[in-house]
C-alpha cells in the first residue's frame, strides 16, 4: 500500500542525517468508495473533499515506519473506520473559513473543529488524529526484543 512506501521513505530520508538512531516515519490518506483522498490543495477542493465525506463511511489509512540502529526496519499499517454526520454546505464553508481543513488528510481535523461531523469511529482514534500511538508502541517493543 502506498501509504507503507511513503513513511518508509520519510524516515529512510531523516535517517540519512540522524544515523545511529530509531527514526519514525508515518503517511495517513483517507479512502472513501475506493477513492483516496489526501490534503487539500485549495478551498475548493477542501469543499469537495468535505461534501463527498458528508453521510458516509470512510477509512483512515496510516503507514508506519520505524527504522532502527543496524538498518532493523519494521514496517506496518493502522485503519480506522470513520463515519461522518450528513453536512449541510454552510456547515462546510464555515468549517473551510476556519483554514483547518489544509495539511489534512481528507480536509479535517478529528481532534479540532471538525469534531461534531463525526458520527462515530470504529478503531484507533489517534490514527484518526495522524500517529496511531498504540501501533507505534508495539513496533517499538517489537523492535527491541529483536
Amino acid at each position: 500500500m502506498k501509504v507503507k512506501a511513503l513513511a518508509e521513505l520519510k524516515a529512510a530520508d531523516v535517517r540519512k542525517s540522524c544515523p545511529g538512531k530509531k527514526i519514525i516515519g508515518a503517511d495517513t490518506i483517507v479512502i472513501c468508495r475506493n477513492k483516496e483522498l489526501g490534503k487539500p490543495a485549495d478551498r475548493k477542493e477542501a469543499a469537495e473533499m468535505l461534501a463527498f465525506l458528508s453521510g458516509k463511511c470512510h477509512e483512515v489509512v496510516t503507514g508506519i515506519a520505524v527504522i532502527a540502529p543496524h538498518n532493523r526496519r519494521m514496517i506496518n499499517i493502522e485503519k480506522t473506520k470513520v463515519y461522518f454526520k450528513k453536512l449541510s454546505s454552510r456547515e462546510i464553508q464555515a468549517y473551510i473559513n476556519t483554514n483547518e481543513p489544509f495539511d489534512k488528510a481528507g480536509g479535517y481535523a478529528i481532534q479540532g473543529l471538525a469534531a461534531p461531523f463525526i458520527k462515530r469511529i470504529e478503531g484507533c482514534y489517534f490514527n484518526v488524529v495522524g500517529l496511531p500511538v498504540g501501533l507505534l508502541f508495539r513496533m517499538l517493543e517489537e523492535l527491541e526484543a529483536l
